[in-house]
């Protein structure tokens, strides 16, 4: 099937073809040019058809300029791209069930295609064409339903050529309006998700080329170098090794090349975005047993080290023996999921498996259920060791259990003079799990088939278990102990209370059989780290390199760039003043018709550094104390709510929290 659009027009012309040979194809354009005349330029792609001797005489020979396509890049002929997919469609609702008919409709269907409208140029073909509307099958409808109505009699004949002239000057006004309106329109929806790429002379770049294998297939290949920028989007790429030297590309068809350091290149690996970088997961780390109390004086580090018992803090993850965590099943479905290769020389990886058997993490397994290993590579650069649970979680009942909220412990914390932050040693280790969960855990590795007997990383329900377990520990210490998840803090306004608050706890975490990982312990301290903030001295402080990585963000090009930096500063939003008034014009960036390559206005780039330097300034609140009394400050505008809500005399209000909306 030859297709031939007229891009002025949009009037299209349809040939059903048994070969595509050049002759064939030569005979068609000369029937088309015969009822609409010779074009001055001629677009195709490059195949052999049109790239043939015979094509090139009758183009030579009728005065026509051929252009081609660029290889790999459809945009380049868009408007036919689009037609046949209109095309295809439309043979869809009447070819007959085998399909070999659709050249018989074809005629019909392209008649009645041209009456309709384009919506780029708000003309049909038909009359962008020959001026007029013409009587086709849509119009034999019309007439058939309004029952047929005369002509209105005879014009003369240089009327109707003035006529025709004024209508086509007039159409074709129009038609450039409609079309500039729709560029714009399509320009809009392409740029939602289009990122402008430059590349620098001599850099590196995959280049999309045919594979070995066949040439209707593509496949990214190099690196090869840029030798020269030709234009905005068109690069000289220097590609040694294939038929050609040195290709002209369009920038669609480059790929930045990021060269991968060795001891990182795995597999199969999983994407993983993170806000902190965790431990590593399946190794305990070498720490040291003695606590850090060199900002106590010798008295009061003796008092401390009295209360630390060897059996609390260890290098190894205890046993709790208050809970268990149970894997339930929504269904009878069998977990079972093919592994993934891991490259010989990452085998090495996979031996943190027999450190694991022999701290009891995990035993031999029989289980029918299986999930695969991954390897993760960290920001060290070393590769950390996990199991992909997703399909567990996908068919496991989810558990409820609440998580605190951050607000309600800081606010807890309110005037203590000294804190003491806790963390467990590998606190999802410490808790056991059910005889029926284990099996649901299991996970293939070159050596066999182990499942976990303690609570494993990566289970959805494993943060509300582990939460049950701390809310019953510190159930008699809810005075002046809190938890999220293994992250304890215990809080006092004097010394004496501070030593019996942090024996007790103490008491409790031994008991349940918990051990603490004092490398990762603040005692004693009047100010400390604490969820992402600094507290102490009756003062709430955001942490510094949370401020400077907020500082250092670069302005966002995208949307997905932009939302990062407001959930960043949206953390620290309690600390800023008319908080939501100031981030309007950057929210409003973010919206569903908002194109995803951002456009920055003068106002947008004020607001963006006016956060940051807003955060810059140290901003400082002061604890809240239930016992004073609240002052409330309101104001509103066009853009928003704000409130200010203090405490203190009049001489000295204190702000303790910025509210907006």
């Amino acid at each position: 099937m030859l297709v031939i659009i007229d891009y002025a027009t949009k009037y299209p012309e349809v040939f059903p073809l048994k070969s595509i040979k050049a002759k064939a194809v030569a005979f068609c354009l000369v029937q088309f040019f015969s009822r609409v005349g010779f074009p001055t330029e001629i677009l195709t792609d490059q195949g052999t058809n049109f790239m043939s001797t015979l094509l090139k005489q009758v183009y030579q020979l009728l005065g026509i300029r051929s252009l081609r396509t660029t290889p790999y890049h459809p945009q380049t002929d868009g408007l036919t791209e689009r037609f046949n997919q209109t095309l295809k469609q439309m043979l869809r609702k009447f070819v007959n069930n085998a399909g070999s008919d659709w050249d018989q409709w074809l005629t019909y269907l392209i008649f009645a295609y041209r009456e309709v409208p384009q919506a780029s140029t708000g003309f049909s073909p038909f009359e962008l064409m020959y001026g007029r509307e013409v009587r086709g099958p849509l119009s034999l409808l019309r007439d058939l339903w309004e029952g047929g109505q005369g002509s209105n009699g005879p014009v003369n004949i240089v009327t109707y050529v003035v006529q025709m002239r004024e209508r086509l000057e007039k159409m074709s006004e129009l038609a450039q309006a409609h079309m500039a309106e729709a560029q714009r329109y399509q320009k809009r929806w392409y740029d939602r998700s289009a990122r402008q790429r430059t590349f620098d002379q001599g850099q590196k770049v995959l280049v999309l080329l045919p594979s070995e294998e066949s040439k209707l297939l593509a496949k990214w290949q190099g690196p090869f170098k840029i030798q020269e920028k030709l234009g905005p989007t068109t690069y000289k790429i220097a590609t040694p090794g294939q038929q050609r030297s040195s290709r002209v590309l369009h920038v669609n068809l480059l790929k930045e090349w990021v060269p991968r350091p060795e001891r990182t290149e795995v597999l199969l690996i999983r994407n993983v975005q993170e806000e902190e970088e965790m431990d590593e997961q399946y190794l305990p780390p070498v720490i040291s047993r003695d606590l850090d109390l060199h900002h106590l004086s010798e008295e009061r580090q003796s008092q401390v080290k009295m209360l630390c018992n060897s059996e609390v803090f260890q290098e190894s993850p205890g046993r709790t023996n208050i809970v268990e965590h149970d894997i339930v099943l929504k269904d009878g479905a069998v977990v079972r999921r093919m592994s993934y290769r891991i490259p010989e020389r990452l085998l090495v990886s996979l031996k943190k498996v027999d450190l694991m058997l022999s701290l009891g993490i995990i035993e031999p397994s029989k289980s029918e259920r299986c999930h695969p290993v991954v390897l993760v590579p960290k920001k060290d650069g070393t590769i950390r060791f996990c199991i992909d649970f997703r399909y567990l979680n996908a068919i496991s009942q989810f558990d409820s259990c609440p998580t605190p909220r951050t607000d309600d412990l800081i606010e807890r914390l309110g005037k203590a003079k000294y804190l003491t932050t806790i963390d467990l040693c590998k606190g999802y280790w410490q808790v056991p799990l059910t005889q029926r969960s284990r099996e649901l855990t299991a996970f293939r590795t070159p050596w066999g088939l182990f499942q976990f007997t303690v609570l494993p990383f990566g289970l959805h329900g494993a943060p509300a278990t582990f939460q049950r377990l701390m809310d019953q520990v510190l159930g008699e210490c809810i005075e002046f102990a809190s938890a999220y998840l293994d992250d304890i803090v215990i809080y006092s306004t004097t010394w004496e209370e501070h030593l019996d608050h942090l024996q007790r706890v103490l008491h409790r975490l031994q008991g349940a059989g918990l051990t603490i990982n004092p490398a990762k312990c603040a005692v004693a301290r009047t100010e400390t780290k604490y969820l992402g903030f600094v507290i102490g001295n009756g003062v709430v402080k955001p942490q510094v390199n949370k401020i400077l990585a907020i500082e250092s963000c670069p302005l966002p090009q995208t949307q997905k760039q932009l939302w990062s930096f407001l959930g960043m500063a949206g953390f620290y939003h309690r600390f800023i003043p008319h908080f939501s008034s100031r981030v309007a014009v950057l929210t409003n960036m973010t919206g569903s018709r908002c194109p995803n390559q951002l456009q920055w206005t003068k106002e947008a780039v004020a607001a963006f550094y006016d956060i940051q330097q807003s955060l810059g300034k140290e901003p400082v609140l002061h604890s809240l104390d239930f016992k004073e009394p609240f002052i409330l400050q309101t104001d509103a505008s066009e853009r928003g709510l704000v409130a200010v809500l203090l405490q203190g005399s009049e001489d000295e209000r204190r702000p303790v929290a910025y509210i907006s909306r």
